[in-house]
């Protein structure tokens, strides 16, 4: 349950005053940073709604990648949580999303990476994912990259 607690403090923190394409641009740009510092082959995807603002995947990258963005976007559209909290709430009751959910595995990816862009007073409004690394890897390159993006706001 502490992993469930904290996951849910970041998503509690990590509010926005507004969430426009130009700011999924910087952020996009951001994560492709932090990214290149740690040499880390990842794609990065944000979507506001149905819309794809930014795409960029970083060499040693496949489309493998993008598919697992999507999987775990759907999962941020569909429960309004990040998927790594989305997971780790179906863990801690002893269970798997895949087995527990009813949704396609091929369709739904509850492992971590993709975070919700929540705007304050109007809710989850898209998502932010990365994929390439371990899925506490994913989640918490999001996180750096969404506190960087909110303190220089």
């Amino acid at each position: 349950m502490e992993e469930v607690a904290a996951l849910e403090e970041d998503e509690r923190r990590l509010i926005l005053d507004r969430f426009g394409n130009d700011d999924a641009w910087r952020l996009g740009g951001l994560l492709v940073g932090l990214a290149r510092e740690r040499d880390a082959a990842v794609t990065i995807g944000i979507r506001r709604g149905a819309q794809r603002l930014f795409h960029y995947a970083l060499p040693g990258t496949s489309a493998d990648n993008d598919a697992w963005i999507a999987r775990k976007c759907r999962v941020v559209e569909r429960y309004g949580e990040s998927s790594f909290l989305v997971g780790a709430r179906f863990r801690a009751k002893g269970r798997t999303f895949e087995e527990s959910s009813r949704l396609d595995p091929d369709r739904y990816a509850a492992h971590g990476g993709a975070f919700p862009l929540r705007v304050r007073s109007t809710g989850v409004v898209g998502a932010v994912a990365v994929s390439g690394l371990r899925q506490a890897e994913d989640h918490a390159l999001v996180v750096e990259g969404l506190e960087r993006f909110l303190t220089e706001a």
